[in-house]
Parts: C-alpha cells; structure tokens; sequence
C-alpha cells in the first residue's frame, strides 16, 4: 500500500485477514512488575488511548501515580490479531493504543485523561508529528458509558482551549472500545528497556483545565 492508502481506513472487504493465534503477553509490566493481561482486581478502571507512535505513550501513563498497568496494543480496526508490519502497513484499520488500568481511588479519570489531551496535538487527522498513517490517529476507547460521557466533556474542554490558541478541530474518535490486541513483546514498555529510543510524542503546549469538572463530578457524587 502507497502512503495515500496508508492514510485512509481500509474497508472490511480490503483489510488484512489476520489470524486466530493471539500474540504472547509478557508475564509482567517491565516497570511497574504487574500482569500486563487480565482479569484485572475488580476496583480498578481501564481505558485505551491512541496519541501517536505508543512508545512514548505508554511512558507517559505509566509515570502517573495510581496507575495499576499498562501495555501497548492494536484497536479500533479490523484485522485481528495483527503484526505491527500489518498495522503500519495501513491494512488493518487500527491505531497504535494503550491500555490504561488505573485505580480510581489514586488516579481520576478526569486526570488520565487530562495527560492524554496535554501529550499530542489532537488536530492533525491520521498522523502524529512526522508520524504519518492511520495507525498514528487520535482516539479514546472507553469501558462504559460514565467514561464515554467524560471524555466527551473533557474533549469540550480542551476545543474550546485549543481555539482559543489558532488550533483547529479536534479529530480524535471517541467510542466504545472494541477487542484490544496486544502488540509484541519487544514493544511493551519499550522505553524502559531502550530508554534513548524514538519518542516521537509531543503535545500543542495547551493546558486542559479538568478543575470545573472536578468540581461538577464531586458536586453529583
């Protein structure tokens, strides 16, 4: 596929078929010495999240305090189970994302995803920087419809800051979060095993002001 393709979402009848056999999981988190695969303890909240190359990304959520996991992965597309070959070569409809498992006891969702607005430029469509392709989009896949509803007011939020400072509109996609496949191993905490490795995340230098719904959440709870 050309890099016009590579910049447009496959149908279902051109995407990459796939396979059966899931990817291995590591037994634990590399930093954090947690499972990477679930069940997860009964409290905690997950949510993924797609801001570009997820090497970075994944970095900047596990550095958050209340934090249970992480692990990098492929969704929001068709192709299941697929390589990160298949991923970049824009044939299976999914973005690089990250799974966040986070107790909201130490951590709100207001917060990570607070981290996840302030950590790219949500405005540039499939592509992050010079990162180029689908599999670089923007988006949010959320657990259940509470978390639905907050992102949707935090992305409400950072347009109007983003206006305010000559960005354009927000393309990120919010939706209910289908099957997540785990990338492979080598890319699971990445960072911490190549710590001068490509980072290629970067946000707009707009603050997302999560204080007003703080408030809102607090007053309804």
């Amino acid at each position: 596929m050309g890099l016009l393709s590579k910049m447009e979402l496959p149908t279902a009848e051109l995407a990459l078929p796939g396979r059966a056999e899931l990817m291995p999981v590591p037994a634990e988190h590399f930093v954090l010495g947690r499972p990477l695969l679930g069940p997860f303890p009964e409290q905690l909240q997950q949510i993924q999240v797609a801001l570009g190359c997820f090497w970075g990304a994944e970095r900047r959520f596990w550095q958050l305090p209340g934090i249970y996991t992480t692990a990098v992965g492929y969704a929001g597309g068709i192709t299941p189970n697929p390589t990160y070959e298949e991923v970049c070569s824009g044939g299976t409809g999914h973005t690089e994302v990250v799974l966040v498992v986070f107790d909201p006891n130490e951590v709100s969702l207001l917060d990570v995803l607070k981290t996840f607005w302030e950590s790219h430029d949500p405005t540039q469509g499939m592509r992050q920087g010079n990162d180029m392709g689908t599999q670089y989009r923007s988006a949010i896949y959320v657990s259940d419809a509470e978390q639905l509803a907050c992102a949707e007011r935090t992305q409400e939020v950072f347009q109007a800051a983003l206006s305010a400072s000559g960005y354009g509109l927000i393309t990120t996609e919010i939706a209910m979060a289908g099957e997540f496949f785990y990338a492979e191993h080598y890319h699971q905490q990445y960072l911490a095993k190549v710590p001068n490795g490509y980072c290629g995340l970067g946000g707009t230098g707009v603050g997302c002001d999560i204080a007003p719904l703080a408030r809102l959440s607090a007053a309804s709870g």
